[in-house]
């Protein structure tokens, strides 16, 4: 199927769109041998598209990466704040991957990282429903505000499935939690937990 050059760049893990247009400009990405204009579209099942000489074909092995990502790490290729970004932490592996979802710079755990950008597009999209698991801590806790972090709430002007939260352990008003989602709204978790009356720790 035809896609805009760009697009098929992006998605075989070459460069962003916006950097991938510019690739273009710049008369270094060719298609069946002939130096491509911005607008021109392909197929990369059929055409021959390379990018300084370099086949799309050689070019896009896929990888997949599991990386336990740290606290303090921005889930991100490049910080305009210049904070330690998780594309740092894979910056030896050869090929330039990007990360499918986000954990945000305070979270830690599995986060993957990827080429294959239909692999990403399927784990990622709504559609699919995919779940995720995740674990914390939290003060203030009690059996009220547990039951108000399993109601459905609106974030973003989106109403959110109910989630499914399992108490793990209990001291006082401090607990650890595991939360399965399907959405994956910006803080989600954080936020729901506010909602709640719940203070995260970690």
């Amino acid at each position: 199927m035809k896609e805009r050059l760009q697009k098929i760049l992006s998605a075989h893990g070459i460069a962003s769109r916006r950097k991938a247009e510019d690739l273009i400009a710049q008369g270094r990405v060719t298609c069946n041998g002939a130096v491509a204009s911005l607008g021109d579209s392909a197929d990369p099942e059929v055409d021959a598209i390379c990018v300084d000489g370099i086949s799309l074909r050689q070019a896009d092995a896929p990888v997949y990466l599991m990386l336990n990502k740290p606290r303090g790490y921005v889930t991100t290729l490049r910080d305009p704040q210049g904070r330690p970004n998780t594309a740092q932490l894979v910056s030896g592996c050869g090929v330039r991957v990007y990360p499918v979802g986000r954990l945000d710079l305070d979270s830690e755990g599995l986060l993957l990282l990827t080429n294959d950008g239909a692999w990403a597009n399927n784990l990622m999209h709504p559609r699919h429903q995919v779940e995720k698991t995740y674990q914390l801590w939290v003060q203030n806790f009690s059996p009220e505000k547990e039951a108000l972090l399993r109601r459905p709430v609106e974030l973003d002007g989106y109403r959110i499935q109910p989630p499914w939260v399992h108490l793990d352990s209990r001291q006082e008003d401090r607990a650890r939690l595991t939360i399965r989602i399907h959405e994956g709204r910006n803080r989600q978790i954080r936020r729901m937990s506010q909602l709640a009356g719940l203070t995260v720790t970690r």
